[in-house]
């Protein structure tokens, strides 16, 4: 085995079965930990399209901005911190960055403002990190800074530190999306007012599905049916034989088959308290057919 490969992190993939009347059920919880979202899917079992109430759902989901060429010593404005950071939850994220290859940035709901950067930028800007614990092949740096600490606030000692870095040391810009709950963008407006910026609506799409042939539920294991569910995401074909060169990816034993199936879906920077809503509505009981 190649050295490289036998150190490949390890993954766990956790799964529950529970359900939605269930009032132990943890299902809030871990949506809430679902920080930063691009898409989320429903798939819809005899279904020719989608109810109307689940289209209300994701077209009410909130708008996000991407910000062209971001300075990040802008997200150190005083009315910024005050009016987004310090009120509700800001979500922010450099765009079009490669996580082992790019400097990125992200600012979290809870105040912090975290940076993955390479060596030389880490150096440079001398701020306090340690190395990455996710990409330990290469000489990548993580800093975090609480920006709700009494430290950061404007004037403060290390917030005097990371301004000098960010403006005197080394100006980095960037492509930013981001978001506010529950302001929007008004919560955002004295960052926004500063900067060349454009609002986003996350893209929803449908694809109708015919004689979809899935797995049984009950019996599946969890592996395979996230295998499953990708795959038909995806639109990666499921009818191939186990001597086939470009997939040998097959539909699980036992297999059922449902006429046809409607596959909606919202991509873009999904906020947890949507995914949230989308989740209890979905939850209620409805005289509809079963949703996946």
């Amino acid at each position: 085995m190649c050295a490289d490969l036998s150190r490949t992190q390890r993954n766990l993939l956790v799964c529950e079965r529970s359900s939605f009347l269930d009032e132990k059920n943890r299902v809030s919880s871990q949506v809430e930990q679902l920080r930063f979202n691009y898409k989320v899917s429903v798939l819809l079992p005899e279904c020719g399209s989608a109810p109307s109430h689940l289209e209300s759902i994701l077209n009410s989901f909130s708008s996000f901005y991407l910000i062209k060429k971001l300075p990040l010593y802008e997200l150190l404005d005083k009315d910024f911190l005050q009016s987004a950071v310090y009120q509700g939850s800001v979500y922010g994220l450099s765009f079009r960055t490669r996580i082992d290859e790019d400097n990125c940035v992200a600012l979290m709901p809870n105040g912090h403002l975290v940076f993955s950067l390479d060596k030389d930028t880490f150096e440079t800007l001398g701020l306090e990190g340690r190395p990455s614990r996710s990409n330990r092949t290469s000489s990548r740096y993580e800093v975090t800074v609480d920006l709700r600490d009494g430290s950061m606030a404007p004037g403060g000692r290390g917030y005097l530190r990371l301004l000098r870095a960010l403006t005197s040391r080394l100006k980095l810009q960037m492509d930013f999306l981001i978001s506010h709950h529950p302001g929007g963008g008004a919560s955002l407006q004295p960052l926004l007012s500063r900067c060349d910026w454009s609002e986003r609506r996350p893209d929803v799409g449908r694809r109708a599905l015919s004689r979809l042939v899935h797995p049984s539920l009950r019996s599946c294991d969890p592996h395979d049916l996230l295998e499953w569910i990708g795959a038909v995401d995806a639109s990666v074909s499921r009818e191939n034989s186990s001597s086939d060169f470009l997939s040998t990816l097959t539909c699980l034993e036992p297999e059922a088959t449902v006429s046809r199936a409607m596959s909606v879906s919202a991509c873009g920077l999904l906020l947890p308290q949507d995914l949230q809503h989308l989740v209890e509505e979905l939850s209620r009981p409805r005289q509809t057919p079963g949703l996946l």
